[in-house]
């Protein structure tokens, strides 16, 4: 089973996690590192991927945005959101393919959320993680050399309107949500302890040591 060095920060501003990525991407690439999962929040802020841009599509003006290159279009980041990115080197036989990678990463967050209590599952409508008919959980990579960088939120204690008041991946506004409007209490230390109970079974991947660190890391 994989190793993984988990590295949990309380609030990162995205640009700063956007550069700390690349730069671990790079190491992982040239075997400098093991695997890294990478556990933060973000002030609110909308990262615009390439297929929103080509598509011309923007949030409403009262939010930040910051464009990536990761798959997908629209999504919201922010307090009550939970980000994982995990900076791997994706080499197990069933990872021989971006949708085989995403379909391990939607099971890895169903079987957390259903550990906690809470019916998740996949949605035709577009791939992340659905309750209740909402979308509670967006994923979007990037990959060089199979190894990842960007990752996946689930949205846990969001403040009211602002996750709902975009349209996440060109779904309308209002079908991304939070765990606690669907009436879900969950906090998000009980979330990251769950995705690490989780990930063994799932990704065949295990955290062999954890670093709490804070925002000037």
């Amino acid at each position: 089973m994989h190793p993984v060095r988990v590295e949990i920060h309380q609030v990162m501003m995205y640009p700063e996690a956007d550069v700390y990525m690349r730069q671990l991407q790079a190491k992982r690439i040239e075997n400098e590192i093991g695997d890294v999962l990478l556990i933060l929040e973000h002030p609110e802020i909308v990262t615009v991927g390439p297929k929103a841009r080509n598509e011309g599509q923007q949030p409403p003006e009262d939010y930040a945005t910051y464009d990536v290159d990761r798959g997908g279009g629209l999504t919201w980041h922010g307090p009550g959101q939970l980000v994982v990115y995990p900076i791997f080197l994706w080499n197990h036989d069933d990872e021989r393919s971006v949708q085989h990678i995403i379909s391990k990463i939607e099971q890895w967050v169903i079987d957390t959320l259903e550990a906690l209590g809470v019916d998740a599952s996949r949605d035709p409508r577009m791939q992340g993680v659905w309750v209740d008919e909402f979308k509670i959980c967006s994923i979007g990579l990037s990959f060089l050399r199979w190894v990842s960088r960007h990752g996946f939120t689930i949205n846990y204690n969001t403040p009211s309107g602002r996750v709902e008041g975009v349209q996440g991946c060109g779904l309308d506004a209002h079908t991304t949500t939070s765990l606690d409007k669907l009436g879900y209490e969950i906090s998000r230390d009980h979330l990251v302890e769950s995705l690490l109970k989780t990930m063994p079974e799932v990704l065949q991947r295990m955290h062999e040591n954890i670093e709490f660190l804070d925002e000037s890391s």
